[in-house]
């Protein structure tokens, strides 16, 4: 109990006098995990919205395989980018190991599966109510998937949350590629484990409890912009 009070007065102190370090964790931890979330949103939502409007052979074989990727291992996740990005590997002449754009990498790789097959279970369920109309205006492909993506905003949005989630709180593939170097790829995940592995528990309860700050401020934020909580009719 009292290492918690410990911790808890260890994030006041450094959030009330924004320590710099902090605030360049922070703000780095956002900048990856936005942008990673950004990247996959691009790609997993017109993903899952291509899989819920057209049927081909391989169509449930592509969606289990989606599906199953949703749990894909974040340390292998890391460790294939690593290969990928090491002096050895083919993306090597880049020079993208150990940097902000390497984490995005990873981060992109393992929460674009997340994004795309919520979309897609969202949009499926839109598609069985709206086909019949869609089909009897004589619709084009383009205008079917806007209305779809227009009906299904709310559920998109939740596709993103779900994605940023997952992806703030990740630290196994961001330690592997990312190399939690100091004013360079450490962020809040990062150096939690640091402080945990250095027996400073207060120092890292109080950056778990900002970093938990900062996930829940993200999605009231998101949640007030778009008004999701609108009242209804009834």
């Amino acid at each position: 109990m009292e290492t918690i009070w410990q911790g808890l007065a260890e994030a006041g102190r450094l959030v009330l006098t924004l320590d710099p370090e902090l605030v360049e964790v922070s703000l780095r931890s956002l900048q990856v995990t936005l942008s990673a979330t950004l990247i996959a949103s691009a790609i997993g939502l017109p993903l899952g919205a291509w899989l819920a409007l057209n049927r081909f052979r391989s169509r449930r074989l592509v969606i289990a395989g989606m599906n199953a990727l949703m749990g894909l291992p974040p340390v292998v996740v890391g460790l294939v980018v690593y290969l990928l990005l090491s002096r050895s590997g083919p993306l090597g002449v880049l020079g993208l190991l150990f940097t902000v754009p390497a984490m995005v990498t990873a981060q992109v790789i393992i929460i674009t599966p997340i994004i795309a097959s919520i979309t897609h279970q969202a949009l499926r369920d839109i598609w069985a109510d709206c086909h019949d109309l869609l089909l009897s205006l004589n619709t084009t492909r383009r205008q079917r998937l806007a209305v779809l993506l227009w009906e299904g905003r709310r559920s998109l949005l939740t596709a993103g949350l779900a994605g940023f989630g997952r992806a703030i709180g990740e630290v196994g593939a961001i330690m592997i590629v990312g190399g939690n170097i100091d004013n360079a790829t450490r962020v809040l995940t990062t150096a939690i484990a640091l402080e945990t592995g250095k027996g400073n528990f207060a120092l890292a309860l109080g950056l778990g409890l900002v970093l938990i700050a900062l996930a829940v401020g993200v999605n009231l934020a998101v949640h007030m912009v778009s008004r999701t909580e609108r009242s209804s009719r009834w």
